[in-house]
């Protein structure tokens, strides 16, 4: 089924200039087409529409894997009378009972709360089973870091680079498809805005071409 995502402006990244008014076409787990949304929508007039506020972006690299992932606990909201809401790590992470069952689920809700930041791809290895599982079950790609980065540890991969930094793959140029439909949607006018307000900002972020995260 093809699905037409339009936005207010669509930054495809690669230095290219801005597109208000532009939108990106979907078939099945590819991305088709960039470009204006009227043109889209004269093209394929039986294309789903989905329409979002602000600004729509390739999908985001976080490069701290697993510090974020093996080296961190997210609890579970029941948990939060007793651990809170934010990730838990060093001492705090040391006096938990850590099972496998447990570090798999707190693993599933930091992939949740990085698809919630735009996320679509995380930097260095994980080596822990039930990490790995979590992390390819969403299809969320890991990819190579030589080097730990700077910190500190975050979940917004906005926090401190710029989108080009941050940006895992440009969106194809216009008439090119073929390629995985892989982006986010941020509440935000512009690149301006999401610089200062950050990847929290996040609407909605499709990998492979799934809704994977929805703001409610």
């Amino acid at each position: 089924m093809l699905t037409i995502h339009a936005a207010d402006l669509v930054l495809a990244g690669d230095g290219r200039p801005p597109l208000p008014g532009g939108a990106v076409l979907v078939d099945g787990r590819e991305l088709a087409a960039v470009g204006p949304y009227e043109v889209l929508a004269d093209a394929h007039p039986d294309a789903r529409i989905r329409r979002w506020p602000g600004v729509l972006t390739p999908g985001l690299l976080n490069p701290y894997g697993p510090e974020l992932l093996e080296q961190a606990y997210h609890p579970d909201p029941r948990e939060a009378d007793e651990l809170g809401s934010e990730p838990l790590t060093g001492e705090a992470l040391a006096g938990l009972a850590m099972t496998e069952v447990r570090r798999g689920a707190g693993a599933r809700r930091g992939v949740q709360r990085l698809l919630a930041h735009g996320v679509v791809a995380v930097a260095g290895d994980l080596w822990r089973p039930a990490v790995v599982g979590a992390v390819h079950r969403v299809g969320l790609s890991v990819e190579q870091r030589f080097e730990r980065p700077a910190g500190p540890v975050t979940l917004d991969p906005l926090a401190g680079r710029s989108l080009a930094e941050a940006i895992l793959l440009p969106l194809p140029p216009d008439g090119v498809g073929g390629v995985d439909a892989t982006f986010a949607v941020f509440d935000v006018p512009d690149e301006a805005a999401l610089g200062e307000r950050g990847a929290v900002t996040c609407v909605a972020t499709v990998l492979t071409g799934r809704l994977v995260y929805r703001r409610r």
